[in-house]
Parts: structure tokens; C-alpha cells; sequence
């Protein structure tokens, strides 16, 4: 069980995204080594996190917005492939 940095629920932790803050610098998604935050695949909790930077509060380090962009893209295409057709 992980917790979402922004709406604080706890969740089994393949349900969320993870962010990698890595050994050797620099953040990352999915994989890697380091220190870690969890964050809903929502919306909601995504913004919170911009808006709050709360993964950067989280990892302990500057989150790029490119990265953040990312996961919005993530969510986009989630959505786009749970729409009928």
C-alpha cells in the first residue's frame, strides 16, 4: 500500500504512478532507484501536485514541468482509449 502525495489516499501501489527520484540525479517514472512518490492517475491529483508541488516536496528535489506534462499525457491517452468509439 502507497499513498497519493496530493489526496493523501492510501492505494495498493500498481493502481498509482510512481515517480523515482534516482541514486545518481534526476527524476523519473516507473523505474528506477531512489527515493519515491505515488500519485493518483487523476485529474484531480495531478493538479494538486503542480499547483502544491508537492512531488517536489515529496522527492526532495526539482520536478521538471516536462515531466508533469507526461503524466497529463498519460491521462489524456487513458481517457482517450476508455471512450467508446
Amino acid at each position: 500500500m502507497r499513498r497519493c502525495v496530493a489526496c493523501r489516499q492510501l492505494c495498493d501501489r500498481r493502481q498509482l504512478w510512481r515517480v523515482i527520484h534516482l541514486a545518481g540525479g534526476g527524476v523519473a517514472l516507473d523505474r528506477g532507484m531512489g527515493r519515491s512518490a505515488y500519485l493518483c492517475p487523476s485529474p484531480a491529483c495531478l493538479q494538486e501536485a503542480r499547483r502544491r508541488r508537492r512531488l517536489q516536496r515529496a522527492l526532495r528535489c526539482p520536478v521538471e514541468d516536462s515531466l508533469l506534462d507526461q503524466l497529463e499525457q498519460r491521462l489524456l491517452a487513458g481517457a482517450a482509449a476508455d471512450s467508446p468509439h
